[in-house]
């Protein structure tokens, strides 16, 4: 539903009810995620999309019927279409698992406090169950800021305590995704599966070195949605007027610089510097750290000595094994603007634990999955192989 946070918050604001329609499960190549939804108002505006049009006019009457009826909240499951012109279905081959239920005023505190804090650029979470007993079906708990506020209820201590915990810790990962709670006898009356809508702050690009691959990777990695910092110990170089698509520009060590800074499981680091005195003390921090991805520039023999420097400076095996290097995926590249790029989807590969190849090469649905992040930023080796095998 963040999709369309704009116009809900302002009809959750006016009392304006209508029917919220809303991806809950996608399988194969379907075009749109989870969490992706169309709303209707009483009087038929829509805004939205769950299918970029394949399906869209099926969900805007099934949410025009929701919202007249005003009953309990309904399912829809849309699968292949093949070249009939008068079937309902996914010329993509993907299917879609549709929740369509109306939203009145005494559910627009809630909704209203955490979309306004997605209009406003900050942090929420809105967990919505989609399965579970029919009083609670549809019922949403919203999670903010830093977690410590929460609107609503799912009518159950127990089960908005779960529900709350759940949306904290996909909110610090940056996920939307599925959950279930109350099936391990973990203190919720009744199993109850919620779709978690995440709005997370945007995640870290740590670019080290003030060259201009960095201007290039700056620009790529602000396209991309990353908070960006440019971080150099030399003040000449490390300047704003030769950055100006980073978010902020550091003059400091680089090592001095990560030790002091926020990092998370999202964020990249990216050693653009070329320089041992930089390099081994950055990367050896870098590496006990957990973030998502660390990549380092240079030849296949300067990370062989690379490789040697942060073995005698004692970093493990198993941490070297993360370091990108020589970073990004092999494109050809050699502009700063080409190696961005390469630099970038790398980066995008490892988020998704994709393979990084030509889909022309690969097999099965295009659009898979997502493999959740561990808290400290690795990729468990069945998690590889279920990515793989899929």
């Amino acid at each position: 539903m963040l999709n369309i946070a704009e116009t809900l918050n302002r009809w959750c604001r006016e009392a304006r009810p209508f029917a919220l329609a809303t991806v809950v499960d996608v399988r194969g190549s379907a075009p749109l995620p989870t969490g992706t939804s169309v709303a209707v108002d009483a009087e038929g505006n829509a805004v939205g999309s769950v299918s970029g049009g394949c399906v869209e006019g099926a969900v805007y009457e099934l949410c025009r019927q929701v919202l007249h009826d005003g009953g309990a909240p309904q399912r829809a499951w849309f699968g292949y279409s093949d070249d009939d012109a008068f079937a309902v279905g996914l010329t993509c081959g993907g299917e879609l698992d549709v929740f369509v239920r109306r939203v009145d005023w005494s559910d627009g505190p809630q909704l209203a406090a955490a979309l306004g804090e997605v209009v406003e650029g900050r942090p929420a979470a809105v967990a919505q169950v989609v399965d579970g007993p029919d009083d609670v079906l549809g019922a949403t708990l919203s999670v903010l800021a830093d977690g410590s506020m929460t609107y609503g209820t799912l009518n159950d201590r127990s089960a908005d305590r779960l529900v709350a915990e759940e949306a904290r810790a996909l909110l610090r990962a940056g996920r939307t995704a599925r959950v279930t709670v109350g099936a391990d006898g973990d203190g919720c009356p009744e199993p109850l599966t919620v779709l978690v809508h995440v709005h997370a702050s945007r995640p870290r690009m740590l670019v080290f070195g003030a060259v201009d691959f960095a201007a290039a990777l700056s620009r790529a990695g602000t396209f991309l949605g990353y908070r960006v910092t440019v971080c150099d110990a030399r003040p000449v170089f490390a300047t704003e007027a030769r950055f100006p698509y980073a978010d902020e520009v550091v003059v400091d060590w680089p090592h001095r610089y990560l030790e002091r800074t926020s990092v998370d499981a999202r964020t990249a680091v990216c050693v653009l510097t070329h320089d041992t005195k930089f390099d081994i003390p950055l990367l050896r921090l870098a590496l006990d750290l957990p973030v998502g991805y660390v990549g380092a520039m240079g030849s296949r023999r300067t990370h062989d000595e690379r490789l040697r420097l942060l073995r005698e400076a004692g970093v493990p095996e198993e941490q070297l094994a993360r370091l990108h290097s020589p970073i990004g995926l092999d494109l050809g590249a050699r502009t700063p603007e080409e190696t961005a790029v390469s630099i970038t989807a790398e980066i995008i590969s490892h988020a998704n634990h994709a393979t990084g190849l030509p889909l022309s090469q690969g097999t099965g649905p295009i659009h898979r999955p997502l493999v959740p992040s561990r808290t400290d930023g690795r990729t468990t080796l069945d998690e590889v192989a279920a990515r793989a095998s899929t």
